[in-house]
């Protein structure tokens, strides 16, 4: 399975990162080896001194496709659920500054956070007006709304179906709001979709 993470799909955390708002949707891989067990406590790595939550929300595609058109991507998925994508953003600002590929900022062991998955009509509404927000130790860090994506989610797979062919099973994480924010051994985050509580992440 592949865990794909777009980049920059919310004007206001674009803008929070001072970067170039993206004239088609950016995407990068995370190996598999970057899930965390649903669970299980995130242990913060000795290789970076400013890892950064960003909460997203998060589709499983459950069909073989590639070159998908954008009217048929909603039979690609069924599901939703939220995830932390953890970003070691000393590395990846190094890394930027260089020149280099960040794929160690991203990638690295347990930097993908993925709570349970629901159905999508269970939620009772279309996939572009959900809610869905991030607690740090109780306060709220980050409030989303799929409907201020730049790219609708069935575009995002659209996109990434004409470079890579999409399979049973995939990850795409759709991009974070604003508020992202580093987290400290002793933190504990909080996902809640519609209000329903999805994740719990504890960092140790």
């Amino acid at each position: 399975m592949k865990i794909i993470c777009i980049g920059r799909n919310y004007a206001e955390h674009v803008r929070e990162l001072n970067h170039d708002t993206p004239e088609h949707p950016l995407f990068f891989i995370k190996p598999d080896s970057a899930l965390l067990q649903r669970g299980q406590p995130f242990f913060y790595p000795d290789f970076s001194t400013e890892i950064d939550y960003e909460l997203e929300l998060v589709v499983r595609i459950n069909r073989l496709g590639k070159n998908i058109q954008p009217k048929f991507a909603h039979k690609y998925y069924s599901e939703v659920a939220l995830g932390i994508d953890f970003t070691a953003r000393d590395l990846q600002r190094e890394a930027i500054d260089k020149g280099n590929p960040w794929t160690m900022a991203k990638g690295f062991d347990d930097s993908a956070v993925v709570s349970e998955f629901v159905q999508l009509t269970d939620m009772g509404k279309d996939i572009q007006d959900l809610n869905f927000e991030l607690r740090k130790n109780g306060s709220t860090v980050q409030q989303g709304y799929t409907g201020n994506m730049l790219f609708a989610v069935n575009d995002l797979i659209a996109y990434v179906s004409q470079y890579m062919t999409l399979k049973i099973g995939d990850f795409i994480f759709t991009g974070t709001p604003a508020g992202v924010g580093s987290i400290q051994i002793g933190d504990t985050l909080e996902g809640l979709l519609e209000n329903r509580p999805m994740l719990s992440c504890r960092i140790k």
